[in-house]
């Protein structure tokens, strides 16, 4: 394929009679459900995960909507694989790392300052991510399905951005802080998360954009872009802010890369336009990044000296740690107890990777590294095997999209303490999932080419000049 060819993907009557650029000849067709069930119980719980409907309909709260079609998911999954008498896993790299650190998570908990703590947290919490990352990886296993996930996720983020914005017009800020209230959810109740949730979704709202073709649809995806970013902005999240920048410098230099300067520079102007729009106090808050003694706050100097805890308490505990969800305790013990704002409960070290490290020792936090890197490999590898070919180039943008979100969340995590949350597992999912699509796809477009082709069926690529 060549560099004209890639230019011309955006042509609606441009194709090219090629196909994936290396499939194994040996390759298998991935076994794909019939049962859309599973998937759909699984968007479900998304809606649950992101909107929290209870919230505003309080009758719903003691159902427990979110267990209810997780389990729904779950169980209609397992049957159905069942029935067709298929594997209910697939052998993949990305498992078989997650089996072990679900069996050293086990392993670790009679090690653990609080062993019926990590046991509790274990059973109501990890094992609830886990499961959607594994229901992700297997039920969305074709394109359609991963376009929907990426369409319901980006339209998701309308009511979360736009009540961010509201509450910073309408001045509700969380007490005695210049930051806004996040939205009314498990993964946005504080505006940390709320930036962290905004920018791993942003990147798949751009893959969106950039394979969508129709003008009209295109200008609401990219107001829609335009409200993820703004509310990232207005959350003043240190973390948010610098995983946001690097998200725009990745697709910066991706669009340079493949010839696609025109939006690099349509983004540079915007970013431009915008930098005098924005409160000299987001300035001075995203400046403590590199000089922490300048936050008024004191939050910069209270995250350094737990890091330092943290690591410290990794080295006293370096093979099993201290135990799930117990690195708090355990800086309580390093450094003194230090409790949130409401007096509530025990602060956490605000790195995911330290959280590993202090809670499972270097195994875990190597295992945790390992199926993240791995998932990014996944989506990285799928991205490569599309490249050039126009009938893959949803699948292109879509893998390009959770690649960088993963990334995002890899930047994220240096500033996040919830280490055992949907979101990495979600997005790793998604990195599974796009692959197994991406095996289907090649596989529909090798038999197709493969079938005979009336003359006038076949399709030539446009010549160049």
């Amino acid at each position: 394929m060549t560099d004209h060819a890639r230019a011309e993907w955006w042509r609606p009557d441009f194709e090219v009679a090629s196909g994936p650029r290396s499939t194994p000849a040996d390759a298998a067709k991935p076994q794909v459900s019939g049962s859309a069930v599973p998937y759909w119980a699984m968007m479900t719980f998304t809606f649950i995960l992101l909107l929290a409907p209870q919230s505003f309909f309080p009758a719903l709260a003691p159902f427990r909507i979110a267990l209810l079609t997780g389990l729904a998911a779950i169980t209609t999954y397992v049957f159905d694989k069942f029935t067709r008498g298929q594997p209910i896993i697939m052998r993949t790299r990305e498992m078989r790392i997650t089996a072990c650190l679900i069996a050293w998570v086990v392993l670790t908990i009679p090690f653990s300052l609080r062993p019926g703590e990590s046991l509790s947290f274990l059973f109501e919490t990890y094992f609830k991510s886990l499961a959607i990352f594994w229901l992700l990886s297997h039920t969305v296993n074709t394109l359609p399905r991963l376009r929907q996930v990426a369409w319901a996720l980006t339209l998701m983020t309308i009511p979360i951005t736009t009540t961010a914005i509201n509450n910073f017009i309408a001045g509700r800020f969380i007490p005695g802080s210049d930051r806004i209230v996040g939205y009314e959810a498990a993964l946005t109740g504080n505006p940390n998360g709320l930036a962290l949730v905004l920018n791993l979704i942003l990147p798949l709202s751009t893959a969106l954009f950039l394979v969508t073709r129709r003008p009209v649809v295109r200008t609401g995806l990219l107001m829609i872009i335009f409200l993820e970013v703004v509310a990232v902005i207005l959350t003043f999240s240190r973390g948010g802010f610098l995983t946001l920048a690097m998200t725009i410098a990745l697709y910066l230099w991706k669009f340079h890369k493949r010839h696609e300067g025109g939006w690099a520079v349509a983004a540079l102007v915007v970013a431009l336009i915008c930098l005098p729009l924005l409160p000299s106090s987001y300035f001075d808050r995203v400046s403590t990044i590199l000089n922490k003694e300048a936050d008024p706050t004191g939050s910069a100097q209270a995250r350094w000296r737990d890091m330092v805890a943290a690591a410290q308490v990794t080295v006293q505990n370096p093979i099993v740690g201290v135990g799930l969800r117990m690195n708090a305790l355990a800086l309580a013990e390093e450094r003194g107890p230090d409790w949130d704002p409401m007096g509530r409960y025990l602060l956490d070290v605000h790195d995911v990777y330290l959280v590993y490290a202090a809670e499972l020792g270097i195994p875990g936090l190597v295992l945790f590294l390992m199926l993240l890197v791995s998932s990014m490999k996944s989506a990285i590898s799928v991205q490569t095997r599309s490249a050039g070919v126009p009938a893959l180039r949803e699948l292109f943008y879509l893998a390009e999209g959770i690649q960088i979100s993963l990334i995002a969340f890899a930047i994220s995590a240096l500033f996040d303490p919830n280490a055992y949350d949907f979101c990495c597992y979600y997005f790793a999912g998604l990195a599974l999932a796009v692959k197994v699509a991406y095996e289907a796809e090649s596989s529909n477009t090798l038999d197709h080419q493969s079938s005979p082709q009336k003359p006038q069926e076949l399709v030539y690529a446009t010549k160049q000049g």
